[in-house]
């Protein structure tokens, strides 16, 4: 199987932490491909997520590596058992951009979220419209088929927290988002409602930045 393009956060995670158990080893591509039969190349590109790994060889790696750290070999494992097809997002690839799709991924794994988004609200705190208005509102416009399926996407999203065991989620946003009418007041009152009733469900904590704070700057690179 040719190595992938584009390997999903999950899959680079897994390969960057066996090149970690490595390095911490002081073993060598050469001793790592000759203790799983395979060649250096082949290494190189497991532990750079390009192609997958058994959970065979996980573990004989992980004995190679003196590893005795038995959640975090099960969690790899648990990640090298993962393919293509198996979850919802997977549908839109080659429709929406990879990044987009890690982000789904991420947060059905996750047991914890933290965000921080000043002018906007959360994704998987967005309504449909307020989420329409803002993707439609993108410079340069996208296609009215790709705001669909961002929208889309954005909603399925939310189902985490409608899950039996969904993750802790704080959310800091500024004032100003609470303010701006995104959409419009109507739009922009149903999603206000909408987060109301969010934030006083169980684990879900809503931080709100005032205007008055002084101790609050945000920053935006910009490139020259």
């Amino acid at each position: 199987m040719p190595p992938r393009d584009s390997p999903t956060a999950r899959q680079a995670r897994l390969g960057g932490e066996l090149r970690k158990l490595r390095d911490r080893a002081g073993k060598t591509t050469r001793e790592a491909a000759g203790m799983i039969s395979t060649d250096q190349a082949k290494i190189s590109n497991i532990e750079a997520g390009r192609i997958g790994v058994s959970e065979a060889r996980i573990r004989k790696l992980a004995v190679f590596y003196a590893c005795d750290d038995e959640p975090l070999i099960e969690a790899l494992c648990a990640i090298a058992r993962e393919h293509r097809g198996q979850h919802w997002w997977d549908e839109y690839r080659g429709v929406l951009a990879p990044g987009l799709l890690d982000i789904a991924e991420l947060e059905h794994h996750a047991t914890a979220l933290r965000c921080l988004q000043p002018v906007t609200f959360p994704g998987i705190l967005q309504i449909e419209d307020y989420a329409h208005a803002l993707f439609a509102g993108v410079i340069p416009r996208l296609p009215e088929d790709e705001v669909r399926a961002r929208v889309e996407h954005r909603m399925r999203r939310r189902g985490i927290l409608e899950r039996d065991d969904p993750p802790q989620f704080e959310a800091i946003v500024h004032e100003a988002a609470l303010r701006m009418r995104v959409g419009g007041r109507k739009i922009a009152r149903a999603q206000l409602e909408h987060l109301l009733s969010a934030s006083e469900r169980p684990g879900i904590t809503l931080r709100v930045i005032p205007f008055t704070s002084e101790g609050f700057i945000e920053v935006t690179q910009t490139v020259m």
